[in-house]
């Protein structure tokens, strides 16, 4: 299968999804930090509160970006790709897969992928099925 979106672009998105995925949502300020349901004494807050970053609207923005920059078939492979990875569909089943992803509207195409969970995970895993790897990619030589 030749692709018809640019490896660079996939590998890219794939890397900001990574990045996405990784966050862990911020404690929401309203909540009651004095909750007596929740027993607890309060010393591994401290220590999980270094791991938590606020949410990067930055990172999500840009991910759907990239994907409205996307031409319409470029975004149903995409999509296409995702579902493969996940095991929606078989890689003997691509043209199948291709043709539901282009019944999206680009809108549901976008919503359809931000809303995956995993999605780089899906997306490598998608282009591994076709023999295609993000190692070395976007690196000089």
């Amino acid at each position: 299968m030749e692709l018809l979106t640019p490896l660079e672009t996939l590998c890219r998105l794939i890397l900001r999804a990574r990045e996405l995925e990784a966050q862990v949502p911020a404690l929401d300020p309203d909540e009651d930090p004095d909750n007596v349901d929740d027993i607890d004494d309060g010393e591994d807050d401290q220590a999980l509160s270094a791991l938590q970053d606020e949410l990067n609207s930055g990172v999500e923005e840009e991910i759907t970006a990239m994907l409205d920059d996307l031409a319409d078939d470029q975004l149903a492979e995409t999509v296409a790709l995702a579902w493969v990875g996940r095991g929606t569909y078989d890689v003997s089943e691509w043209e199948d897969a291709c043709a539901e992803a282009n019944e999206l509207d680009p809108e549901e195409a976008i919503d359809e992928l931000m809303e995956m969970p995993l999605l780089a995970s899906h997306l490598e895993a998608g282009l591994a099925a076709f023999d295609y790897s993000c190692e070395g990619v976007g690196q000089n030589d």
